[in-house]
């Protein structure tokens, strides 16, 4: 488990101020967390954005991957957040065979993210797992995201980006104690065509 982020933080993380406050205004509740946790990170205020192109058009050049984010459940009921790379195209009809899920995914209920996740639809983040303390939701994370050295999340609403370093958004995870399955989401042609799909 990972408290303080300090040690190791790398150089993706230094040019990030001490203090976010734009990520305070937005979210105080997680920008505190961050704060307790010594995680650095830089947040740029937009209007709300409901889907990756209309993020991709208010959003500027904020460099580092980008995410979306499906929060998903299984015919047993378990909840599952996926977090991939915006550009991914994660296929819903495959996707439980890589993630051990029983049978079809189809979405949460607005109130399962908001009772989970502390979320609204349309604000789906990777932060969001933070909200979890009971550990009900497994965390799903696209192979992708880990040749990136910053990664780019809504902080817990879509009036906002937050970059935030690989490191320090794993430290985040370890100290609310989601290990994060990482797996490839994106099927590629070949498999595709041969119906192997994990």
């Amino acid at each position: 488990m990972v408290g303080q982020a300090g040690e190791g933080q790398g150089a993706a993380s230094a040019d990030f101020p001490e203090r976010d406050d734009i990520l305070q205004e937005l979210a105080p509740e997680l920008a505190e967390r961050f704060e307790a946790l010594g995680l650095r990170s830089r947040t740029v205020a937009h209007e709300p954005v409901y889907t990756v192109d209309e993020s991709q058009a208010l959003r500027g050049t904020i460099p580092g991957a980008h995410t979306k984010n499906l929060f998903l459940k299984d015919k047993k009921s378990r909840l599952f957040l996926v977090v991939a790379q915006e550009d991914t195209n994660v296929d819903l009809k495959t996707l439980h065979t890589r993630i051990g899920a029983q049978g079809r995914l189809s979405f949460g209920s607005p109130e399962q993210m908001r009772e989970r996740l502390g979320v609204e639809p349309g604000s789906v983040t990777a932060f969001g797992i933070a909200n979890d303390g009971e550990g009900v939701v497994t965390l799903v994370l696209d192979e992708r995201l880990m040749a990136h050295d910053i990664l780019n999340c809504h902080p817990l609403t879509n009036r906002g980006t937050t970059s935030i370093s690989r490191e320090h958004l794993f430290a985040l995870f370890a100290a609310v104690r989601h290990d994060p399955l990482i797996v490839r989401l994106e099927a590629d042609a070949a498999d595709l065509a041969s119906g192997q799909t994990s």
